[in-house]
């Protein structure tokens, strides 16, 4: 069986979770406040956002955010890859080895 490759599903998990943010970003600029709000209400049915859209976000903050949000999803990325080959190696030594 094949194992996954822990740099590219962590650069694959990461990425996607920047691209999404990034299209939060996009979301945020093009819609204005209420847009947004009825974005995340409709995505999130049953929770309210309103309280906590914030929409005057330096840049600054939202350029550290993709990166913090790129770096959590490659160790979550990474994490997943690693534990699902160790989970493999252990199914090939019940495999190999039956009692």
């Amino acid at each position: 069986m094949k194992t996954l490759n822990i740099k590219k599903m962590g650069l694959a998990i990461g990425t996607t979770g920047a691209v999404l943010y990034i299209g939060c970003i996009i979301l945020m600029v093009s819609v204005g406040r209420e847009g947004t709000i009825f974005f995340f209400n409709s995505l999130l049915h049953g929770l309210d956002v309103e309280p906590i859209i914030r929409m005057s976000v330096p840049a600054l903050d939202a350029f550290f955010g993709i990166i913090q949000t790129f770096i959590l999803g490659w160790l979550v990325g990474a994490l997943i890859a690693a534990i699902y080959n160790i989970g493999l190696g252990a199914d090939e030594q019940v495999e190999s080895n039956p009692s």
